[in-house]
């Protein structure tokens, strides 16, 4: 699964690009689909929600409903262009921070902004729901 994973972000990250179409951002590191863990989840989601928001996407391999609400999380973040940040955090393998943010069912996503929680919805929900969650997170 981890080579379907870095082949599916691969193309993401090509097509972010085709639609940045050059447009240099702040950070030339800058990724909009990252993966964490228990061991980088504070730096790369806590430390980053300070400068935009990080949507953590909370899943697991075997989970059905996870791998359909994935792909329209992706797409928003091509979609709104460098506005958040989407994590995606596999349950399984990290336990110790689902332990932490209390994740009892997936898919479960989170919000952080300013290095806090901000808002979370659990279970996959349809495109324009989720689309009326990032647009009420970013703007705010």
């Amino acid at each position: 699964m981890d080579d379907l994973e870095e082949i599916r972000k691969k193309k993401l990250m090509e097509r972010w690009k085709q639609i940045q179409g050059g447009v240099k951002m702040e950070n030339d590191n800058f990724e909009p689909i990252i993966a964490v863990n228990d061991a980088d989840f504070d730096e790369k989601v806590i430390q980053q929600s300070e400068k935009m928001p990080v949507a953590v996407d909370f899943w697991a391999a075997w989970c059905m409903p996870c791998l359909a609400l994935g792909p329209i999380l992706e797409g928003l973040v091509e979609e709104y262009k460098g506005k958040f940040i989407l994590a995606k955090l596999n349950v399984d393998e990290n336990p110790l921070t689902s332990r932490i943010y209390g994740i009892r069912g997936i898919p479960a996503v989170k919000m952080f902004k300013g290095g806090l929680l901000a808002d979370e919805f659990v279970g996959a929900l349809p495109e324009p729901a989720v689309r009326q969650w990032i647009e009420k997170n970013i703007k705010s």
